[in-house]
């Protein structure tokens, strides 16, 4: 079973300034250093997409994140998910629950987005929830209109619970040692690499901060 990433590139086509997003996606995976591929993710999240389109789409990133080794995990669409051969199964909201896709598709890693602790407590109980994702942590444009962020505290005590938690929302290098130290066991991000001139090297600067952190924070473990 493939480890907890560490960082976690979540798709917008609208934000890569007028660029494909295969192209974005191919430029940042590249930059992982080869023994790093692992610790590299892709969530797919294009909810406009209608079925056929998302479908399309999903194989074309199946193919990038395997020759790069990355887990490729699909928003809410079990049935596409399945349909291009993904890690995994990413559930917001109003998806499906855990313990549906473990009925429908056991063989699926199940992420999830969470804003508080009781909504990581809930997803911890799900033996087939992998890691969730946290936030907004700090201010991020796309999260603007569902209120303010949440910030490091609220990080640090849903991190208390155990369950492997990504920080997204305004990340940047400098913050990746904060998120860090509050718990996460990385980071995810949209704009930081998706809207950036040099996706490659966005995502290299990630990916170092968090090397960085880790040493900083003397967290070694994996989860596997």
């Amino acid at each position: 079973m493939r480890a907890i990433p560490r960082l976690y590139l979540v798709t917008d086509r609208h934000a890569t300034a007028g660029r494909a997003l295969t192209d974005v996606v191919r430029a940042a995976l590249a930059a992982a250093p080869h023994e790093a591929a692992g610790d590299v993710a892709v969530q797919l999240r294009e909810k406009d997409l209608d079925g056929r389109a998302l479908t399309a789409l999903a194989h074309e990133l199946r193919a990038l994140t395997r020759a790069a080794g990355a887990a490729l995990y699909i928003n809410d669409r079990v049935d596409v998910a399945l349909a291009v051969g993904a890690d995994g199964v990413h559930l917001g909201g109003r998806a499906l629950s855990p313990g549906d896709v473990a009925r429908v598709a056991p063989a699926l890693a199940v992420a999830v987005s969470t804003h508080t602790r009781a909504e990581v407590e809930a997803a911890a109980r799900s033996p087939n929830v992998r890691f969730a994702v946290f936030g907004p942590v700090w201010d991020t444009p796309s999260k603007r209109p569902y209120g303010p962020p949440v910030g490091l505290d609220a990080l640090r005590q849903a991190a208390a619970v155990g369950l492997p938690l990504l920080a997204l929302g305004g990340v940047t290098p400098v913050r990746v040692t904060e998120a860090r130290a509050a718990g996460a066991a990385g980071v995810a991000c949209i704009r930081a690499i998706c809207s950036v001139d040099d996706p490659g090297a966005a995502l290299a600067a990630l990916l170092q901060a968090v090397d960085g952190a880790l040493e900083t924070v003397g967290w070694h473990a994996r989860t596997t």
